[in-house]
């Protein structure tokens, strides 16, 4: 009887909150799934003894094709490719447009040159990409909404999706998820330390309507669109189908916590705008990057991130298992029990 042989799968940045997801999922599918990392990423999420590690060097050319063609599967290269590397801050921002667009394009320029196309090549930009878009309207952004970034973050995806869209060899699949948490995603879980706490600090005085999508929800619909035959060459929204007010934010989170009480806290936008300034400036100093820079202002002040996903539903069937509520009881739960171990 012939072997049946597995699907092979690169994961690349397979070392953060989302890659470590994507790497699970990808066992639990019946992959064969190589992690591409850095020699200093960590591997705390990558335990398990069926991934086979590929560690690359994206700054450096000749070395990033040679360390593909050793570590492939085959002379043809790997059947699919889930491309999840990116920073999303930075202690110099043009280290943005090194990680997310230089490392893509010498990524997929080495593939290029070895002749080592996957059927599909899915890559992670992100909702920033579009920048700020009906804040008046409040009219959600779908596949017709034209970006125009205004953070360095969204500027450099935007150059990554380019590059891709003028490489049409490559049979790429864009997802432009919206704010993705999850057990250990550290920018939600600063706003559930402060819930739990007391505290909700929330920025600006006009409403704001905030997507979310879970972790699961968003890996789920990456295996559904490589499998898919109508997603080559397109760009997908990805968020949980509905939208909610920072204080919808708060009591789910507060009830998760076991009721807790929470004072809100507004601040305005001069303040918020100062604070970011001075902690980018002592993250400078101190040559870390702050998660409150700029930046991350700038994506604070908008108002409106409500989405459509009717592209990825037609195409790949997409749905969001994961409420916020049940989501967030999740996310809570590991906090809560990284919590109690420290203590």
């Amino acid at each position: 009887m012939k072997e049946v042989t597995k699907p092979t799968l690169l994961v690349v940045g397979a070392g953060g909150f989302i890659g470590g997801f994507i790497a699970a999922e990808g066992l639990r599918r019946g992959f064969d799934v190589y992690a591409a990392v850095r020699e200093s990423t960590s591997r705390r999420y990558l335990t398990d003894e069926s991934l086979k590690f590929v560690v690359l060097d994206y700054d450096d050319s000749d070395a990033l094709a040679e360390a593909l063609k050793q570590s492939a599967p085959s002379p043809q290269g790997w059947d699919y490719i889930i491309y999840n590397l990116g920073a999303t801050k930075a202690v110099n921002f043009l280290d943005f447009n090194r990680v997310n667009f230089l490392y893509l394009r010498n990524f997929v320029t080495a593939l290029l040159e070895l002749d080592m196309l996957p059927r599909r090549f899915l890559y992670m930009s992100s909702l920033s990409a579009l920048g700020p878009y009906d804040e008046k309207s409040g009219r959600p952004a779908d596949s017709k909404t034209l970006p125009h970034p205004n953070t360095r973050y969204g500027l450099s995806k935007i150059k990554a999706e380019t590059f891709l869209e003028t490489t049409p060899r490559l049979p790429w699949i864009i997802f432009r998820p919206t704010g993705v948490y999850g057990p250990h995603e550290r920018d939600y879980l600063m706003m559930i330390e402060c819930i739990d706490h007391h505290f909700d600090f929330s920025v600006g005085f006009k409403p704001q309507m905030l997507t979310f999508i879970y972790v699961e929800d968003l890996v789920g619909a990456m295996y559904d669109a490589i499998a898919s035959e109508n997603t080559v060459h397109r760009k997908y929204i990805i968020s949980e189908p509905r939208s909610y007010t920072q204080k919808e934010f708060r009591a789910i989170v507060g009830r998760a916590l076991g009721g807790k009480w929470v004072l809100p806290v507004k601040l305005p936008l001069w303040a918020t705008y100062a604070a970011s300034y001075v902690a980018e400036k002592i993250g400078v100093l101190k040559g870390e990057a702050s998660t409150l820079n700029r930046d991350k202002y700038r994506i604070m002040r908008q108002r409106n991130w409500q989405c459509s996903v009717d592209e990825a539903v037609r195409d790949f069937g997409f749905h969001a298992d994961f409420s916020l509520e049940r989501g967030i009881e999740h996310t809570v739960e590991a906090y809560l029990n990284a919590k109690n171990t420290k203590e």
